[in-house]
């Protein structure tokens, strides 16, 4: 019997695994986390208290009134940038709080 010579991405055993016990949301959610903080400077960064990912809406938890403003202004913006990044059927809306 022959063995099979199974070669597989890390990242596409972390997407099975996220996928057989159910928290593909959060891996969702840290990617998103990862482009915000590039995208952002250090300082308004900082102000990003949590980002989570429920029934294929993304909440953003922002610290400052400013900046939580500045988001909920361009939430089409955003909401398009993040559908881009994973897909229109895994985000389908933006809470910003």
């Amino acid at each position: 019997m022959k063995k099979k010579n199974r070669e597989f991405q890390s990242s596409d055993l972390v997407k099975s695994f996220a996928r057989i016990y159910g928290f593909e949301d959060k891996i969702i959610a840290i990617k998103i986390k990862d482009f915000l903080e590039d995208y952002l400077d250090e300082n308004l960064f900082s102000e990003i208290d949590s980002v989570n990912l429920k029934e294929k809406i993304l909440v953003i938890r922002i610290k400052s009134p400013l900046l939580k403003n500045d988001f909920r202004m361009r939430k089409s913006f955003f909401l398009k940038k993040f559908q881009h990044l994973e897909g229109e059927e895994k985000i389908s809306d933006l809470l910003i709080l």
